[in-house]
Parts: structure tokens; C-alpha cells; sequence
């Protein structure tokens, strides 16, 4: 059992949780996530780990309700318990490899979408403990969406907010956020996307253009985390490659986003998982439970 000790509504259905998980908070790093059970009943719910105190022995966990067991999770209040929180899994962000030499020639910029801005927290916090200093760019469908810009204010060098109604900062997608700051003069070498799947294949789509090399951090669906299932199964450079162990993160010059945005829509219907095990053939894994092709 592991025991919540904060639990806040952050913005409209989408909840804040720091939770006591000595272990992760001990080991993990930005870019990493956990696997999440609200009870013994409750389904496995990725999540990345937005925030860690290694002191207090605690991690936090940011959640949008999109179904009943989001819906669940929501309801717990601080003092209550998650019955299961597994990790650190999933490799690393790329800018944890690398030297502080490396790092001080990258002008990183970058894009969060939505509850994306969670996972790019940490990454931005990481970087300005070690001295380096970044743009991130904010994006939300309207001004009641817009998560942690306070909190990322204080440990990055811009902050720019777009809202796609113009209700509040920039109006417009993310992606014309980044060209107007590039035709503004602002230099980046290095950007870093994460949110939905369809922003992040725009926002690659735009960096290209740009010459922007990109990371990207998948976030496909998954069942066990740990590369035995198969659910999160994308192409990388025409390689097949699993979210949560040889990710989340990848060049996202290389995704293809259109297969991956497809088999996440065929893989929610009985009919739709045993195609996917017919089509991908000795490369489905199977382990998920739902396909039959674990039997």
C-alpha cells in the first residue's frame, strides 16, 4: 500500500497526487514512469512520474480522468492509499546521458501538450539543478487546461502559453507557437515533445522543417510495462521497438505516428487485438491477456 500524502484538482478533472514510494523515489529519473493499481480490483494505469522528493521518500503522479478507472483514482484523497505503485520503469531521458559539456551546447526548447506538461516537468527542473536553461512552450485546448506553468516558470528560462481558443497567452497550436519564437529570433538545436500523439507528429513534422532534431516520449497503451505484453509496440526507423522498455523516449524524425495512432484505435476491440496478432505475426508478444495470443 502506498500512502498519499497530497491530492489536488489542478485543473478541471485532471488531479495532482504525491505519493510515498521510497524505492522509486530513491532510484528514478526524469523521463521514467510507474504502473498504478487504485485497489486490488483496479486496472494497471501508466503513469509518468512527474515530480520526486528522494528526502521525503515521495513521487508525484498527475492524472486526467478519461475512464472509469481515471475516474477512480480521482476520487482518492490524501491519507488513502494506491494499492499498487511499480517502477521506476521505462529508460531515462536522453538529456540524463549526457555530460554537463554536451548539455551546455543545446538550445532545448520544450513543447508540452496537455498533460504532456507533466512529464516535461520534471525534465526542465532536472536540467535547471544542473545549471542549464531551457524554453518550454505550453499548450492547451483553453486557459482552465493549463497545468504546472507556475511551477515551470521557476525553473526555466521561458515560459510561453498557448491556448487553442486564444483564451489565454498565445493563441493557436503549439507548433505555431514554436515557428513565430524561431522567426522571432529564438535558436534551438534540441526539442523535446511530449503530449498527444497527434501534437507530437505535427510538432516533428514542424521541426523537421525547422532542423530541429526531436525527442518525443511515447505514450501508447500498455498493460504490464515491462516489454512482456506487447501493447506498446510502435516502428521506430522501420525497427519495431516497445514503449516501456526501449523508451518511452525516441527520435521522433523516425516514428512513424500514423501506424502507431492507428493500432492504438484497432487494439481497443476484441476483433481489432486478434488482427493485430495475425498481422504482426511472430513479433506480437501476446502477453497482454487480451489478444489469446499468450495461450
Amino acid at each position: 500500500m502506498y500512502r498519499i500524502t497530497k491530492a489536488n484538482e489542478i485543473a478541471k478533472n485532471i488531479f495532482l497526487f504525491d505519493v510515498e514510494a521510497k524505492r522509486v523515489s530513491e532510484f528514478c529519473l526524469p523521463g521514467q514512469f510507474v504502473i498504478v493499481r487504485s485497489d486490488k480490483d483496479g486496472e494497471r494505469i501508466p503513469l509518468t512520474i512527474c515530480d520526486y522528493d528522494r528526502e521525503k521518500g515521495t513521487i508525484t503522479l498527475v492524472v486526467q480522468v478519461v475512464g472509469a478507472s481515471s475516474l477512480e483514482i480521482s476520487k482518492l484523497k490524501e491519507g488513502e492509499f494506491f494499492e499498487d505503485v511499480v517502477g521506476p520503469l521505462g529508460r531515462p531521458s536522453d538529456l540524463c546521458e549526457m555530460s554537463k559539456e554536451e548539455l551546455k551546447q543545446k538550445k532545448i526548447v520544450f513543447v508540452a501538450g496537455g498533460l504532456g506538461t507533466a512529464p516535461v516537468y520534471p525534465q526542465v527542473k532536472w536540467l535547471h539543478e544542473q545549471g542549464i536553461g531551457c524554453d518550454v512552450i505550453i499548450g492547451a485546448k483553453t486557459k482552465d487546461l493549463v497545468i504546472l506553468e507556475d511551477e515551470m516558470k521557476k525553473v526555466a528560462n521561458n515560459v510561453f502559453v498557448t491556448t487553442d481558443d486564444g483564451s489565454y497567452g498565445r493563441s493557436g497550436m503549439v507548433t505555431k507557437c514554436l515557428e513565430d519564437l524561431v522567426a522571432e529570433g529564438h535558436e534551438y538545436n534540441h526539442c523535446v515533445a511530449i503530449g498527444p500523439m497527434i501534437m507530437m507528429k505535427f510538432t516533428c513534422l514542424t521541426t523537421k522543417k525547422l532542423n530541429i532534431p526531436t525527442i518525443v516520449s511515447l505514450n501508447p497503451i500498455m498493460v504490464d510495462g515491462t516489454g512482456m505484453c506487447g501493447a506498446c509496440r510502435v516502428t521506430v526507423d522501420n525497427e519495431v521497438k516497445f514503449a516501456c522498455v526501449d523508451g518511452p523516449e525516441f527520435d521522433g524524425h523516425k516514428v512513424d505516428f500514423d501506424e502507431a495512432m492507428k493500432r492504438a484505435t484497432i487494439y481497443k476491440t476484441v476483433e481489432g487485438r486478434a488482427y493485430l496478432k495475425a498481422k504482426e505475426g511472430a513479433t506480437h508478444h501476446g502477453g497482454c491477456n487480451h489478444c489469446g495470443g499468450d495461450e
